[in-house]
């Protein structure tokens, strides 16, 4: 008792001096949020102040609770989509535009220049700390029913989309019944077969393994998906100056990490979910930019069309 009890007294040193911090992610360890959350611990953790307590796979609720928790200070560090965000920070909803961005690389280009830069800059208004854009990469359809070629492939299918009106406008455009739903909500109804199908990055379709739920997959690249790495201001605003930098470069190396994650999985994620048994097939791009093309009108009125048009024409 007495070894133990020693053991102990040294055993809670070191812990004491740390700082436990929350992290919440609605995706597996193994998915580019989890890689993105491996880096962020490892940034913080080197020099033994922090330690970093993961929650993935929705543990702590849906986007918007996270963010929500992330507002009242009872989770310190998330990694969110803007499928989340443009409910709290609506200008983030402008990258969400369908075929808004031509590649990963023009993406990138957007959001580490003064655009994307200047838009993490908003958050503090909201009660949120923006640390850095992560990456999902760009989204695809799946479903049960038939391959989509055409748009008009698509018509009458009932796909989950995010709780984001950008898309669900697009898609009721192309006839898509679209179904706004949970992530967590998503398998299940997939299973019942409440829901036809769904649309999500690579990153997301090989990590989730939706090859064991879906059939088919078409290669729309539809929209590009960005990630944030987030911060409650109450960890954030109670940090020195040098302890803020240290964690805007956690979050730079987190951002890195899911852009390799997502590098990699545009290698060979459409590879894997054949193995897997889906059937992929490519799409006729141009005639779904021409049937979303209708809808841009709407989306330079609530963003501005000298913003939108500058994202599309950045080289």
């Amino acid at each position: 008792m007495l070894a133990l009890s020693v053991a102990g007294v040294f055993a809670a040193g070191p812990a004491l001096a740390q700082t436990n911090l929350k992290m919440a992610y609605a995706l597996s360890v193994d998915s580019h949020y989890g890689a993105g959350a491996k880096a962020f611990a490892k940034s913080i953790e080197k020099d033994g102040k922090y330690t970093l307590e993961q929650f993935p796979n929705s543990a702590l609720g849906g986007e918007r609770e996270v963010i929500e928790g992330l507002q009242l200070g009872t989770i310190d560090v998330a990694i969110v989509s803007t499928g989340a965000t443009l409910n709290f920070v609506p200008e983030t909803g402008v990258f969400d535009i369908p075929f808004l961005f031509r590649d990963l690389a023009h993406a990138r280009k957007v959001l580490d220049g003064d655009i994307g830069q200047n838009m993490l800059k908003a958050f503090p208004k909201r009660g949120l700390i923006a640390l850095a854009w992560g990456e999902q990469g760009f989204r695809h359809l799946t479903n049960n029913v038939r391959p989509v070629h055409t748009p008009e492939d698509a018509k009458g299918l009932k796909i989950r989309t995010t709780e984001n009106p950008i898309h669900i406008a697009a898609f009721r455009k192309m006839g898509i019944l679209a179904t706004p739903m949970a992530w967590p909500e998503v398998a299940t109804a997939l299973q019942q077969g409440t829901i036809d199908g769904q649309e999500n990055p690579l990153s997301v379709i090989v990590s989730a393994k939706l090859s064991q739920l879906q059939k088919y997959l078409s290669l729309t690249a539809h929209v590009y998906g960005p990630a944030l790495v987030l911060m409650s201001p109450d960890a954030y605003n109670k940090l020195s100056d040098d302890e803020k930098k240290h964690m805007d470069e956690a979050g730079h190396q987190a951002a890195i990490a899911m852009r390799q994650y997502v590098d990699d999985i545009e290698k060979n994620g459409v590879d894997q979910l054949k193995k897997e048994g889906m059937q992929v097939n490519t799409v006729d791009h141009e005639a779904f930019v021409k049937a979303v093309e209708p809808v841009y009108p709407e989306y330079y009125k609530k963003f501005g069309k000298d913003l939108v048009e500058s994202i599309r024409n950045t080289q």
